[in-house]
């Protein structure tokens, strides 16, 4: 379901893509979604209502189109890894992984330093009992089935990597071509990316995106390792969920919602929810590329992940 009501007078974006949950040591939720210049914030005091837009919570002069916020509390500081462009670059291939840090969950977020070089995107920072790690996205040309990939590598400190990046998911299906052709005839160019880390017990689970959001096969899929809880998070055998070869999405387009796409996951009160973004179908007063934020309850049945999406 949706998340944000928006109304005809609101001065909030038009739509809410790659939506980011958490709930902060204040009692309240936030999400943080991708917008320009900045990330923009929306908060409430309930899970599931009363969601207000907050504005821009970043400040990042000489930048622009910040993509897919990512937002962890560390020893009472927040921290904001996210993707953007410099404001003089028109190259989308220029975006690059920064880390920004606030005192509060609201922001304002200030710009510390560049973590990756470009084109780096779409990051999730997890804390574990065997340190930080970050999952983010690159591109990768030599490949069978060349395209975007996601990328986990060791963090020394919040502002840090251990410079020993592991590919832990890759493309395998032509349900996760983003474009054919793209750069030259006969080379179709995939994509995986916005992923998103849990776990539970011994069972690891590595949501993701795959193809364009704007593609029918659009969806939302996950792989699954098992290992110990304290495993760093790089070695883990990591497996599509059923097998590299079958495409069984977690979410796809249905027949009232299209585009979902790019989750976080968080557990509230006992219960499991997905947060993404998805399209209504059928809106001809929304621009094709308007998604808003939404929410539905998530399974968890050993490996099997499951959702019953609703309006």
């Amino acid at each position: 379901m949706k998340l944000y009501k928006r109304k005809p007078d609101d001065r909030a974006p038009l739509g809410q893509p790659d939506p980011y949950m958490i709930k902060a040591g204040d009692g309240r939720y936030y999400i943080y979604v991708t917008g320009n210049p900045g990330p923009q914030l929306f908060c409430s005091d309930s899970l599931l209502d009363g969601w207000e837009y907050k504005g821009c919570c970043l400040e990042a002069p000489g930048q622009k189109n910040c993509w897919a916020p990512c937002v962890i509390e560390i020893d009472g500081k927040y921290y904001m890894y996210y993707s953007s462009m410099d404001e003089d670059s028109d190259d989308e291939h220029g975006q690059t992984m920064r880390v920004a840090v606030a005192d509060c969950p609201g922001g304002p977020f200030r710009f510390v330093k560049n973590l990756l070089p470009p084109f780096s995107i779409d990051p999730h920072m997890v804390v574990t009992p065997s340190g930080m790690y970050l999952f983010y996205c690159v591109n990768e040309y030599e490949a069978q089935r060349v395209g975007t990939v996601v990328m986990c590598d060791k963090m020394t400190d919040p502002f840090t990597m251990e410079g020993k990046p592991v590919c832990v998911i890759r493309p395998t299906l032509d349900e996760e071509i983003y474009q054919r052709d793209r750069f030259k005839k006969g080379e179709h160019w995939h994509t995986i990316e916005g992923a998103f880390y849990f776990n539970q017990g011994n069972t690891h689970y590595l949501m993701y995106s795959g193809a364009c959001h704007q593609n029918p096969t659009y969806f939302i899929g996950y792989s699954v390792a098992h290992g110990d809880p304290d495993a760093d998070l790089r070695t883990l055998d990591w497996k599509k969920f059923p097998d590299d070869t079958t495409y069984a999405p977690l979410l796809s387009k249905n027949d009232f919602v299209e585009g979902m796409g790019h989750n976080s996951v968080i557990f509230d009160n006992g219960t499991c929810y997905i947060v993404y973004h998805g399209r209504d179908i059928g809106d001809i007063n929304l621009p094709e590329d308007a998604r808003s934020a939404r929410i539905d309850e998530m399974k968890i049945d050993g490996d099997v992940l499951s959702v019953e999406v609703t309006r």
